[in-house]
């Protein structure tokens, strides 16, 4: 397809910034280049597209496509192994492959903006979060002093985060995954940039949030003519939110045009296999494929493994693999200086659930609802303020050492961020072999064998087994992470957003992975997530997390073909293309 569609149609239903404009970023026949200790790989090669002043456009594609190499290199933040080998950059008609580190530097954050993927890791965690928005504030000189600490606290309100001056003297290992994305997104747009470029800025974040962070970026691109870049995994966030939609596979661009119109007649295979496994635009067609007894390749085949979890509800109940039993956590929050006083902060509150043994239960809700909680308290991670879990029967917690070996030996997590989960000195392939070395599993050869396995299931090339985490994308690190997690066969996993960083395709063959390990092996699953198509997907229960209290459970269908509480209304209303008609079909 050309990448000059004449369609006008947008994804976000506005007029199209394109009529008689000029781009203000124009990316033509750009390659980059990196140096590896195999010799050099070309990671983008020759991609070509526009952005205009005030269109959003999204970049597309499976992990390691380039999407956000493309990126790097229009900030200039490429690695240091990396460069740009050819093509121009233009931003309002300045070549930036000519400016050099120093003059791009000048550029960021006034001229352009960035959101980063990994919000861990891009936040100083020995200074606040306030501090660092500040110290951009300032840097950029936008406002010093007072005003810079008046205006950080109004960003993070516009950004969505709940008593943002006390959030703001709080430092980042006390925010929730999804509070640590939106405080990045409120320094990110702290300076109104010109350009702002997103990296998976919602992949952290529930729903709703996302849609309020989405809507002031759009609020953003219509008051002061901001420019969006866009990098996603998320077809249906790219299709309800892009004016245009450019697709990278293996490096290079293989389909752009408008979005809409690219969603409903895409012309190259690729585009075809992105849109069939997007869970987010194919919830209600696997709905529609279960009802209508069709014969649907993927979501049949995930759906009839899901269906052979027992039936009867007593016995499923009585053989538990985990039971959660009133259930309350609560944390100290610090208050400001040295001698300030704490306050108590109910994350979890008197909450009772069960895990039948060989399904999966789902916990959901908004960030900050306490899901992740759960799961560390399951795992052993957090110790309960009250309460009891029990894992097949024997409390958790408290064990001695071999028994706690064993525990862990049968209990796995897979975290929401795969950054700080892996050893950054750990090569790919000791990452894995770490924890089958840590159990006496085999010999060194039968090991090698095993981790050659794991990579194939989570379909990962062998070449990577000398890299490190640093050389990989944010979902070839989460595909290594799940990787570890399975090499000892569980009997229960515990997923505490496994899948968010990953691209459609990759996250399709991860939950049919998952499907396909439960069925045959009769594993168990906690799955704790914020993508509800993703839910629909793999879980045979749901737990609906409100404020820290469970507010509504039961079987999938139930909860999602009938919900009674008007916040998992909310929740269901809230993902990203539910309504729009993109001419995907259940035949």
């Amino acid at each position: 397809m050309s990448p000059e569609v004449a369609a006008t149609t947008t994804g976000s239903g506005g007029p199209d910034p394109r009529d008689g404009a000029t781009p203000l970023l124009s990316i033509r026949d750009l390659e980059v280049t990196f140096t590896t200790q195999q010799g050099s790989a070309t990671a983008v090669r020759g991609a070509s597209f526009d952005v205009m002043p005030g269109e959003t456009v999204a970049i597309v594609g499976e992990s390691g496509s380039g999407k956000s190499t493309t990126a790097a290199a229009v900030i200039g933040l490429l690695a240091e192994n990396g460069r740009v080998t050819g093509g121009r950059i233009l931003f309002d008609g300045t070549d930036l492959t000519e400016r050099g580190g120093a003059g791009i530097a000048r550029m960021r954050g006034r001229d352009i903006g960035m959101v980063p993927q990994d919000p861990m890791s891009n936040l100083n965690p020995v200074m606040r979060v306030g501090a660092q928005i500040v110290e951009a504030l300032e840097d950029n000189g936008v406002a010093r002093g007072e005003e810079a600490r008046r205006r950080t606290v109004e960003l993070l309100e516009e950004a969505g985060l709940p008593d943002a001056q006390r959030r703001a003297a709080q430092y980042p290992h006390e925010f929730s995954g999804g509070m640590r994305q939106r405080a990045l997104i409120a320094m990110g747009l702290s300076c109104r940039p010109r350009l702002l470029i997103a990296d998976e800025p919602t992949s952290a974040l529930d729903v709703t949030v996302q849609r309020t962070i989405l809507d002031r970026l759009e609020a953003l691109t219509a008051e002061r003519g901001t420019a969006v870049l866009l990098i996603t995994h998320d077809l249906g966030l790219a299709a309800e939110r892009a004016h245009r939609i450019v697709v990278m596979y293996r490096g290079e661009v293989v389909e752009t045009g408008p979005a809409a119109h690219l969603l409903r007649d895409p012309q190259h295979e690729y585009t075809k296999r992105l849109l069939a496994a997007a869970p987010s635009l194919a919830s209600r067609r696997i709905e529609i494929a279960k009802h209508g007894g069709g014969a649907r390749v993927a979501a049949d085949d995930l759906l009839a493994v899901t269906a052979d979890a027992p039936a009867d509800a007593t016995r499923a109940a009585a053989d538990a693999v985990v039971e959660v039993e009133d259930v309350t956590k609560v944390f100290r929050i610090r208050g400001r200086g040295l001698l300030g006083r704490g306050t108590d902060f109910t994350a979890v509150d008197r909450v009772s659930f069960t895990i039948p043994r060989g399904t999966t239960t789902a916990v959901v809700g908004e960030s900050g609802s306490g899901k992740s909680t759960v799961a560390r308290m399951i795992l052993a991670l957090e110790e309960p303020t009250s309460g009891t879990i029990r894992f097949d029967g024997e409390p958790v917690g408290g064990k001695d050492r071999a028994a706690e070996v064993r525990f862990r030996r049968r209990v796995q997590p897979v975290f929401q961020d795969p950054y700080s989960s892996l050893d950054p000195l750990y090569t790919i392939y000791r990452t894995i072999e770490e924890p089958l070395r840590a159990h006496g599993y085999g010999s060194a050869s039968r090991r090698r064998e095993r981790v050659l396995e794991l990579m194939d299931d989570v379909a990962l090339s062998p070449s990577l087994l000398r890299r490190y985490p640093a050389e990989l994308s944010g979902g070839q690190r989460q595909r290594v992470a799940i990787a570890r997690a399975l090499a000892l066969d569980p009997e229960l996993v515990v997923c505490d957003e496994a899948v968010s960083a990953l691209d459609v395709i990759v996250q399709s063959q991860i939950l049919h992975l998952l499907a396909d390990l439960q069925h045959r092996k009769g594993l168990s699953y906690l799955f704790i997530s914020h993508d509800l198509a993703v839910v629909r997907q793999i879980a045979d229960r749901v737990c609906v997390m409100e404020r820290g209290r469970i507010v509504e459970e039961g079987t999938v269908d139930d909860v999602f073909d009938h919900p009674q509480e008007a916040y998992t209304r909310a929740l269901l209303d809230a993902i990203p293309g539910r309504s729009l008609d993109l001419g995907l079909r259940a035949g």
